[in-house]
């Protein structure tokens, strides 16, 4: 499998010759730095994959990025999925997916640990919110860079002004604004003057259903077995409902905290309301994709069953089912997405979804501005219209101090981001110190 698939993309010349231990290298720093969620992660990849290295170029970036929007979970992890896999085959997907997923997992489970025995740990929060301050900043960055890149005309401009406007004021489904975006793309492509590549895939229809049938039995074996074993309990239960999670739910960790809150609350009785916004928060505060708020539902759910093992195996289980999935869609559809870039209509179709996230981006780092700054933001309706209002009173100045410094150092004086969240961790320690 590994050969035939990476011969689909390795036919370009431009492909730099990488060892396993390279990519091993620059994944392992790209899963340690990916705080922030998506916008800053992808972000962190570009500046990582395309800009300093080159290994990626901008065109290949943008086309993955647009197809991994179209996909059920986590897309920037999917992104870092593909990219390892055109660079070294299904090995180096292997490699920079885990490399994304297992540093922020491990973090995950240390705190959902600590969370569970101690309850809230003062300490951790106190540097969790200087963290939060710069990764405000980073995401600000990210959605600056890939729009100078990916808004190239005045279509694209509204497209995603439309994004945002749908789904920050009128709360529209993710997968909805997408898909129509890809409709108007397609639909207002030029068709007379687009010329189609000749670009061929050495994976055939055949390959790529073996390659799904083949990813579809590892996920659900160990799913199978544990039923079989143990029959009705809550380990099961956690592997049927993140399993319907993965490949239900579009749009990322918000979307998937909207979808999973209240049964997780109301039906099944797992956490607390307030227990899955900490859950989140611990999420958005360490490496890693924001869907790993699964993790910290599945390990606490498990845990107030049966205690520490039978968390961690509710942990594990939860990781397993969320995240396979994602190698699934990108080892099969991968040798396509060249392809699929160079037909005229499937072009425009991936131009206007990828114009479209960046609405998204900026909704998801408005969001994140307004619940990082403030310490209450109510949501209103009116009428079809929502609206975040902050409460001005709870102004968080340190966040805010913070931030500022963060912006100074990361797009005036250009450090790296370890730095930034170094700073910015030391500044908030310092000023409860003082306080």
């Amino acid at each position: 499998m590994q050969s035939d698939t990476q011969s689909a993309e390795q036919d370009s010349a431009d492909l730099p010759m990488l060892t396993v231990g390279q990519l091993f290298s620059v994944f392992l720093r790209i899963g340690l730095l990916s705080f922030g969620g998506p916008a800053a992660q992808i972000s962190l990849m570009h500046r990582e994959l395309v800009e300093q290295r080159q290994w990626l170029s901008e065109k290949q970036f943008l086309n993955a990025l647009s197809f991994c929007m179209l996909l059920p979970g986590p897309e920037a992890m999917q992104l870092a999925t593909y990219a390892g896999w055109r660079l070294q085959g299904i090995k180096g997907g292997l490699v920079a997916g885990l490399l994304f997923v297992i540093p922020g997992a491990l973090v995950i489970f240390v705190l959902a640990s600590l969370y569970a025995i101690y309850g809230d740990v003062p300490l951790l929060n106190t540097l969790f919110l200087g963290v939060k301050a710069a990764v405000l900043v980073i995401v600000i960055e990210a959605l600056l860079r890939i729009s100078k890149r990916a808004l190239s005309e005045r279509s694209h401009w509204l497209i995603a002004a439309f994004a945002f406007i749908a789904i920050f004021f009128f709360s529209l489904p993710y997968p909805l604004i997408i898909l129509l975006a890809g409709i108007y793309g397609a639909i207002a492509s030029n068709q007379q003057t687009a010329k189609v590549a000749d670009i061929k895939t050495s994976v055939g229809a055949k390959k790529t259903a073996s390659t799904v049938l083949l990813g579809l039995l590892i996920w659900g074996l160990p799913v199978g077995l544990l039923s079989l074993a143990l029959g009705p309990s809550v380990l099961t239960d956690i592997a049927v409902f993140f399993s319907k999670l993965a490949v239900l739910t579009f749009g990322g960790a918000y979307a998937v905290l909207a979808y999973m809150a209240q049964d997780v609350v109301s039906l099944h009785g797992w956490l607390g309301a307030g227990e899955m916004l900490d859950g989140l928060g611990l999420a958005e505060t360490t490496p890693g994709p924001l869907i790993l708020v699964t993790q910290f539902v599945g390990f606490l759910a498990a845990f107030r069953e049966g205690g520490f093992a039978l968390g961690v195996a509710g942990g594990l289980l939860t990781l397993w089912v969320t995240f396979v999935p994602c190698f699934i869609w990108i080892f099969a559809g991968a040798p396509y997405i060249e392809w699929i870039s160079e037909q005229p209509r499937l072009r425009g179709a991936l131009q206007a979804i990828t114009a479209a996230v960046v609405g998204v981006i900026l909704h998801l780092s408005l969001w994140f501005a307004l619940h990082v700054l403030f310490q209450q933001v109510d949501l209103r309706t009116i009428g079809p219209l929502t609206l975040w209002q902050p409460t001005l009173g709870s102004l968080d100045w340190r966040v805010l101090v913070i931030a500022i410094v963060s912006a100074v150092l990361l797009l005036r004086c250009h450090q790296s981001i370890l730095r930034v969240l170094g700073v910015a961790a030391a500044m908030v320690f310092l000023m409860s110190l003082l306080h």
